[in-house]
């Protein structure tokens, strides 16, 4: 038998892990609202089941006093550096005793000690009127769900279908009202694209509004139910093709800058290629890495960028990640993770990959996350990120078009963009 490569070891998971710049808690699973295209929702198989679960506090108490024993270890890498906690649900504020009590335990016990704190929290801003003082007070960094206009909105209704557009935009005027350098500083929107929106008409309601351009996401094409794929098809919208719709494309690019889907990509594409961008002090003084020492696909060390807690207690390296590729599970009382185990199972999932990726035109800029592969369990995988070379080639002659039509583009992205 083969024997698998160890792109990673054991060493490495709790290295990443002890490092971790971001961890996420999902206070509950439930929500108030019924959104037609979430990802729990009829649009798609469902992995994750929704039992209206709320994470406790002891259980988060208890994983974070188990990262502050890492950073007291070799494993720790960083010194005061900032880690970011962030509250995700469901809907967060439904468990608001749970962020009020983590928070309170974190100013306590941990901030300064070995890390300094910030708080960030996504939501659908139902229930902001009740709680923004707090987080005002603590310096939440808010991401508020909105799709746009009423109209725009009408697929976020709540669980007897009624819309919510009323209620959020009510309290989203009443926190900027009460606190506006608060909400300048601190408030961003997240938007999902579909049949009932647009890229151009989502730039103006919020530039109008708010001031604001928000973030713009896609519908997720993946685990599509077989009997609901022809309304997906229906509901969902490119936001390429949607941005070019506009007659004043130009000027939408410009002010949404990354967040516009073209600026997004070309910084992407830029990032990955450009022979001017290091990844530390050691690529600028000795080189890049050669690509045979690259792992297979564009998917995460595991908690190398964050750690996902569910509200019922398992470990994922984010969100995005269906519950069944669990990296461990946390209670109250004990914390159950096997490094070894874990670098295990990429290593095997990269072994599946490995002589795809070596074949690939895009290997140096791959984004694709081999969670995101429905056959990833099965002995064959194939990716679907696979570039050959005239796919490559289109793709690259699309990012140097953009730029030939776009030359301030390239020194704005690279100078201004940061990148972890």
């Amino acid at each position: 038998m083969k024997k698998i490569r160890e792109y990673i070891m054991g060493t490495d998971v709790q290295m990443f892990l002890a490092n971790t710049p971001q961890l996420t808690f999902e206070t509950t699973d439930a929500c108030n609202l019924n959104c037609f295209y979430c990802g729990y929702g009829t649009l798609y198989n469902e992995y994750n089941d929704r039992t209206c679960n709320y994470l406790s506090p002891e259980t988060a108490i208890n994983f974070l006093n188990y990262i502050a024993n890492l950073w007291q270890t070799n494993a720790n890498r960083s010194t005061h550096s900032n880690i970011a906690i962030s509250f995700y649900g469901g809907e967060p504020l439904m468990n608001f005793s749970f962020i009020e009590e983590v928070v309170t335990f974190i100013k306590r016990e941990l901030s300064g000690k070995h890390r300094e704190f910030t708080f960030n929290i996504t939501t659908n801003a139902v229930l902001l009127d009740r709680y923004m003082d707090f987080m005002v007070e603590n310096e939440f960094r808010i991401l508020i769900s909105l799709d746009g206009n009423k109209h725009n909105n009408s697929y976020r209704v709540d669980h007897a279908g009624k819309e919510s557009y009323e209620r959020v935009a009510k309290n989203i005027n009443l926190l900027r009202n009460k606190y506006p350098d608060y909400f300048e500083k601190h408030v961003n929107f997240n938007s999902v694209l579909h049949n009932r929106n647009s890229i151009p008409v989502l730039h103006d309601y919020f530039k109008q509004s708010f001031g604001k351009y928000p973030s713009i996401g896609e519908l997720n094409d993946t685990n599509i139910r077989q009997d609901m794929k022809e309304v997906f098809t229906k509901t969902y919208r490119n936001p390429t093709e949607s941005l070019m719709q506009s007659e004043n494309y130009s000027e939408i690019e410009l002010d949404m800058f990354l967040k516009s889907p073209t600026y997004g990509s070309v910084a992407q594409f830029l990032i990955n290629n450009s022979e001017f961008k290091y990844d530390n002090y050691n690529e600028l003084l000795y080189g890049k890495p050669s690509i045979d020492n690259k792992t297979p696909t564009g998917t995460c060390f595991p908690f190398g960028r964050k750690v996902f807690i569910t509200a019922n207690g398992k470990l994922l390296p984010c969100e995005r990640i269906g519950h069944q590729h669990m990296l461990g599970q946390i209670t109250k009382d004990s914390v159950d993770i096997d490094f070894e185990a874990i670098a295990k199972r990429y290593n095997q999932y990269y072994a599946k990959l490995e002589k795809q990726c070596k074949g690939c035109f895009n290997k140096y800029g791959c984004t694709q996350c081999l969670f995101y592969l429905e056959d990833i369990e099965k002995d064959v995988c194939k990716c679907k990120g696979f570039m050959n070379q005239k796919t490559f080639e289109d793709y690259r002659n699309t990012q140097l078009h953009f730029l030939a039509r776009n030359p301030e583009a390239y020194s704005k992205i690279m100078n201004d963009v940061k990148y972890r």
